[in-house]
């Protein structure tokens, strides 16, 4: 359990910083220019590495906080649906994005709720309950704080299709083939 708290609090962490610390997150980036990404790229690879490893091992020895109703396994798929396209609204944006503001943050919120609904074990509670939290944060904190620009398409009307289209895509293709491979789980 060690390693999935430990990768969540470098991921995590280092996401967290623009919340907790904007002011200062920026004056370092400024200085350290290029610097800045890498060193925050190298410590969510870390984080996410050990978030999988740690993962992966508390499932080995699994703790049972709750038991959830069988219903919510089909509540779950429904949740999960516009997941993949909000979180590609983000990067090509249109009225998905002007819309909703956050899509990224909507998607990891819903990923999170249609996760903690259906499994109970403690691994799942600390690793899904963190991402809630941290999206929750992150949103709330978008009140107070300067937004930073990302590297996105440029918008059009277009992109909401794309966005929609490719994630339903990635929904099935990570539904029907991906979870059941990586996660060791069927998703449907």
């Amino acid at each position: 359990m060690i390693y999935l708290v430990l990768g969540l609090v470098l991921f995590l962490g280092v996401h967290s910083i623009s919340i907790v610390a904007p002011v200062w997150r920026d004056r370092i980036a400024a200085r350290l220019g290029n610097a800045w990404r890498g060193l925050y790229s190298l410590v969510s690879i870390a984080g996410f590495i050990l978030i999988i490893r740690g993962y992966g091992l508390a499932r080995l020895d699994p703790a049972v906080l709750y038991t959830p109703p069988v219903w919510t396994r089909h509540v779950t798929p429904v949740l999960m649906l516009p997941v993949f396209p909000l979180f590609l609204a983000t990067y090509f944006p249109g009225s998905i994005k002007r819309a909703l503001t956050h899509p990224t943050l909507i998607a990891v919120i819903l990923w999170s709720v249609a996760h903690l609904m259906t499994v109970g074990m403690l691994a799942d509670v600390i690793l899904f309950g963190g991402f809630l939290v941290w999206a929750i944060a992150d949103w709330i904190s978008y009140s107070w704080r300067t937004q930073r620009s990302i590297a996105t398409a440029p918008a059009t009307k277009l992109n909401d299709v794309i966005a929609v289209l490719l994630g339903l895509v990635l929904y099935v293709v990570f539904a029907y083939w991906l979870h059941p491979r990586w996660i060791g789980v069927p998703a449907l």
